[in-house]
């Protein structure tokens, strides 16, 4: 009877939940409660700046501030969505960023393909190159990229934007995709090249289909780079026909003048896309991390 009752998780004196089971319990709690404390330190500021697109610019400066709006207003996005030189700020992130995310994702395609599968001379230097050029601080660039850019003659273009970004995505995406193509066996585009097919016929109908997880990951970190940056995008171009979201948001601050609620909506507006994103391909965008991760 004893057995019985410690089985069922209770003492069999009191009829209480036994110490292990009221330990697992207190543990659930405790991490429920560390969990909720994290998702809400993390996403309070994401939260405020949604409460603050939708009160008057007045009511966002009143002390003490509200939490929650007195005025419901969606101005603000209205003021924006209407507006199109505003707009044209989300035309060129978009451009711009998926631009970027093509060529990166062809070019990363490639040489993870030729770095995974090929021997050839300088095969580790190469390797080295790709790895040191992330350990360079972007912000150490900035004053050589101006220069080149003016020098090339692409100064105040998107096209500007697009080929400093690839600058810093592409490394990543080679060492990517090189790690995700090394967990792929060399028995599958053998047995391509075997029948006949050749080495770009392996990649694209073997290995780019096994290495999507890889693909989507590379694909998202690259889109979410080139649509957030803001320190190349506000010295890299001059006319507000080709500023980006975040330069947008900041042109907004006025000498004497912050137009604060529909600087919290195009941020709203802004963090959309890549919200969208993560929310979609979160899964595939994980795995393909840390496999890349574990193999490069």
């Amino acid at each position: 009877m004893t057995a019985i009752a410690t089985s069922r998780g209770r003492s069999a004196t009191t009829g209480r939940p036994s110490t292990g089971r009221r330990s697992k319990a207190a543990q659930k709690v405790g991490l429920w409660i560390g969990l909720s404390l994290g998702a809400l330190f993390a996403g309070f500021p994401a939260l405020w700046m949604l409460l603050s697109s939708i009160k008057p610019n007045t009511e966002i400066f009143q002390y003490p501030p509200t939490f929650l709006p007195d005025t419901f207003t969606l101005n603000a996005y209205t003021g924006i969505l209407t507006n199109p030189e505003k707009l044209r700020f989300f035309t060129n992130s978009y451009t711009v960023a998926l631009t970027v995310v093509a060529l990166t994702l062809f070019a990363g395609i490639m040489a993870g393909y030729a770095l995974s599968r090929f021997q050839f001379p300088l095969k580790s230097l190469v390797n080295t190159v790709v790895i040191s050029v992330q350990a360079v601080p972007p912000i150490t660039l900035l004053i050589p990229y101006f220069g080149l850019v003016v020098w090339l003659k692409l100064y105040d273009t998107l096209w500007a934007l697009i080929l400093t970004y690839m600058v810093a995505t592409i490394p990543y995406a080679i060492l990517m995709m090189t790690g995700y193509f090394n967990t792929i066996p060399k028995e599958l585009d053998e047995a391509v090249k075997v029948d006949g097919g050749s080495s770009l016929r392996a990649l694209w109908q073997v290995l780019v289909p096994a290495a999507r997880p890889g693909i989507v990951s590379v694909g998202a970190y690259t889109f979410m780079v080139a649509w957030n940056e803001f320190l190349f995008a506000l010295t890299l171009t001059q006319s507000r026909s080709n500023r980006t979201v975040p330069v947008g948001i900041q042109l907004l601050m006025g000498e004497h003048s912050f137009q604060w609620s529909e600087m919290m909506a195009m941020s709203v507006l802004g963090s959309v896309p890549v919200l969208v994103l993560f929310l979609f391909f979160q899964r595939q965008f994980v795995s393909g991390m840390t496999a890349g991760a574990v193999k490069a």
